[in-house]
């Protein structure tokens, strides 16, 4: 299978009674619902321009670009993976500068699911910190008042990537931005980057918006508003260089240009966390990203709230202590803190968490079903320096419920089209 080479990570033995169970629903008065008022969140977007700019061929985690499809090697056999264009832009856009985090996420739920009934499916048990010490994001309390359900695992999750999204659950969380009020956006400079800064009060209207979640092949509905980027945008913002610098324009990490057939020789180098906070620690250290070497313990922490012996070993699958520390290696650092820009000013495109595009691809070869399958891009905390190459083009269900519940590295970013008018929604 052509799946996503991170998810092959994950242990084979999962316990057979892992069940995602849906929260049971509490009678709340309409008036504590009317009390719980939607929140609001800040978003900083890097301006990626040149439109129009050449896209480059590549063959799925292959270490080579060619200018063109045209000039790349003749897959051999039926199953071989085939060589795509990708990265080519036709228009201006916006990109999260960060990934989206653990604090703008609780704030999501608590908007659109005040009463704290889950039917949506926005979050999973495997998510608590109780049932997961290392790598559960967000608490689910029964007892709350409205719109304070769902509260970060613990203070140091806040400034993490959200790392349980499926594809379903990123578009709710865009149609909730799409259907919000844009209460200001702000444009500035960063060196030569340009940026714009949105703040946006959400909507608790999640089914219909950029994306129509009525249809299981939802695609934008709209020219301009917020989006999940498309394989093409996020390629773009994480490698083009405008300026012509690495192989075609394009370079190998989001973080460097890097030489492509050189294997892992002028890769970044892997960051260190600090171990109670998850904050980078060797920043000075340039270029630098969130990912694992095969000659260096993976960056790992563990929230204060827990013990060492606990992260190493409690989980909610049962996975013996060894077997779940060959499989869950590498945690979420603190979004931005490794500090090495793309070409167009984002952060950690490359490693922490892989990210979902809207982009709908086949099934990988022998997969039938009716299930729908979408790319995603990035690496993450617990793989190695391939899934970092811009050739790496991963792809999934997007409503896979088991890795949504088991895979703990799946996170979004947020693009914007066009032109938002101020007092929308």
């Amino acid at each position: 299978m052509q799946t996503h080479p991170a998810l092959s990570a994950l242990p084979g033995r999962l316990a057979p009674a892992l069940i995602v169970l849906a929260l049971a629903a509490f009678a709340v008065p309409a008036s504590a619902i009317a009390a719980s008022a939607p929140s609001v969140l800040t978003f900083k977007t890097m301006e990626v321009g040149a439109p129009n700019n050449p896209a480059v061929g590549i063959v799925p985690f292959t270490d080579a670009i060619y200018r063109s499809c045209s000039e790349a090697p003749q897959p051999k056999g039926p199953r071989a993976p085939v060589c795509q264009p990708v990265g080519g832009v036709g228009y201006g856009y916006g990109i999260g500068k960060l990934e989206v985090t653990v604090g703008q996420w609780v704030k999501f739920l608590n908007t659109v699911d005040p009463r704290g009934r889950n039917t949506r499916n926005l979050y999973s048990e495997t998510e608590s910190g109780a049932a997961w010490p290392r790598f559960g994001q967000v608490n689910f309390s029964a007892g709350a008042p409205a719109g304070r359900h769902y509260s970060a695992a613990a203070p140091e999750w806040v400034d993490k990537p959200y790392g349980f999204a499926n594809f379903l659950r990123a578009a709710r969380f865009v149609n909730s931005l799409y259907n919000g009020k844009l209460l200001s956006k702000r444009g500035g400079s960063e060196g030569s980057f340009r940026y714009v800064t949105y703040r946006v009060r959400l909507s608790r209207r999640t089914e219909r918006g950029m994306y129509d979640m009525r249809k299981r092949t939802t695609t934008r509905t709209r020219k301009s508003g917020f989006v999940i980027p498309s394989q093409d945008e996020w390629i773009k913002a994480a490698y083009y260089d405008p300026s012509g610098g690495g192989t075609y324009s394009y370079w190998k990490y989001p973080t460097n240009a890097g030489m492509f057939g050189d294997g892992s020789l002028t890769a970044p180098t892997q960051s260190t966390l600090d171990p109670a906070t998850g904050d980078v620690t060797n920043a000075a250290t340039q270029p630098l990203a969130t990912y694992h070497t095969p000659k260096t313990p993976p960056p790992t922490w563990c929230p204060a709230s827990h013990s060492a012996g606990d992260c190493a070993t409690v989980n909610p699958f049962g996975i013996p202590a060894e077997g779940y520390e060959n499989g869950y290696q590498g945690s979420l650092g603190t979004v931005g803190q490794a500090g090495t820009t793309s070409p167009w000013g984002t952060l950690d495109q490359g490693g922490n968490a892989v990210e979902w595009t809207d982009t709908i691809t086949p099934p990988p070869f022998g997969v039938k079903g009716k299930r729908v399958w979408r790319r995603l891009h990035g690496g993450i905390a617990n793989a190695p320096v391939y899934q970092l190459w811009l050739t790496a083009v991963g792809l999934q269900p997007q409503d896979n419920t088991f890795f949504t519940a088991t895979y703990p590295w799946l996170g979004l970013r947020v693009g914007v089209l066009g032109e938002l008018k101020l007092g929308k929604g």
